[in-house]
């Protein structure tokens, strides 16, 4: 995250101007283009969705079997 040291606040990247510079100051404070990796969810959180998807389908077809008996 972008640091303008003399403004003396954090910037968003998307606040940025094209060119990397600050919007208030127009010191430059990133390079032009420089994004973020989006890191991916971990194949854990994954499985643990599938998991939750899987005990709910149960618990909703115990459910209508006991509605229906």
């Amino acid at each position: 995250m972008p640091w303008c040291e003399t403004c003396s606040r954090f910037l968003n990247p998307n606040s940025l101007e094209p060119d990397g510079s600050c919007p208030t100051c127009g010191r430059v404070v990133a390079e032009p283009g420089e994004a973020e990796e989006v890191p991916k969810a971990p194949w854990h959180f994954k499985l643990l969705l599938v998991a939750v998807v899987v005990y709910l389908g149960w618990r909703l077809v115990q459910m209508i079997g006991w509605i229906v008996t």
